[in-house]
């Protein structure tokens, strides 16, 4: 059954008509009226849906069931990736949403090579978000994971944060993967750095400011590859595989 996020109030008996975007894949998809789709909204659970008009520009449905489904991971994980080159980030972040994290942090770090004007920073928000909401249709989940804004590795470091930090260094010798075997599942927030790593100032900033240093064993991992790895250790110890 196709399913589609709908960032719109839903509810049982409605009738509504679905966003132009949603509206257009339903067309391109050759759905006709009296075929079943799904519908969610980012607040959990998902509504089995008729559609009961199909056209170029406009698609209706009514809403029909109920089912509170949930694929969450039993613990809160944000990650903080440091900005990768290129078209990186966008498979960094529909990964990362496929495994299961709840939100993610763009840090603009001193070793990244794209820097981002206030003008491309916000068409890269809409690009990310538009990959999160279909990694989210894809994947079954029915919560959209939290885009933060870009912001300065320091200056982000300074901020209060709920979330254990845990910053990934190879500068280590403490584990990962021994660290989540011994520690129950909790909200974590995993640092990435750019394709040169974090500098030793910035480490240092985030152990100063309460961060866990943490290694990923002894190999050295690319940056597309370091938070993906993370996740699916700590997914594999605390029970969200």
């Amino acid at each position: 059954m196709p399913r589609f996020y709908c960032p719109l109030p839903l509810a049982i008996g409605t009738l509504i008509n679905l966003p132009e975007t949603t509206a257009h894949h339903v067309f391109v998809l050759r759905l006709n009226v009296g075929d079943s789709i799904q519908l969610f909204n980012g607040e959990g659970g998902v509504y089995v849906a008729t559609l009961t008009l199909v056209a170029k520009k406009q698609v209706s449905a009514e809403l029909k069931v109920f089912l509170p489904e949930d694929v969450e991971l039993p613990y809160s994980l944000t990650l903080a990736q440091a900005l990768p080159e290129a078209s990186k980030m966008d498979w960094i972040i529909e990964k990362a949403i496929e495994l299961g994290a709840s939100a993610i942090q763009p840090l603009a770090a001193q070793r990244c090579v794209v820097k981002l004007s206030a003008e491309r920073a916000e068409k890269k928000m809409a690009h990310w978000q538009g990959i999160i909401e279909s990694a989210t249709e894809q994947c079954g989940r029915n919560r959209v994971a939290h885009l933060a804004d870009v912001m300065d590795v320091q200056k982000w470091l300074t901020q209060q944060d709920m979330h254990k930090r845990i910053l990934l260094s190879p500068r280590t010798e403490l584990s990962l993967a021994d660290w989540s075997r011994h520690h129950p599942p909790q909200a974590v927030t995993l640092m990435i750095g750019p394709e040169g790593g974090f500098t030793e100032a910035e480490e240092q900033l985030a152990r100063h400011q309460g961060a866990l240093i943490l290694a990923m064993g002894p190999r050295v991992l690319r940056t597309e590859t370091a938070g993906l790895a993370a996740i699916t250790i700590l997914n594999a110890a605390w029970g969200g595989m």
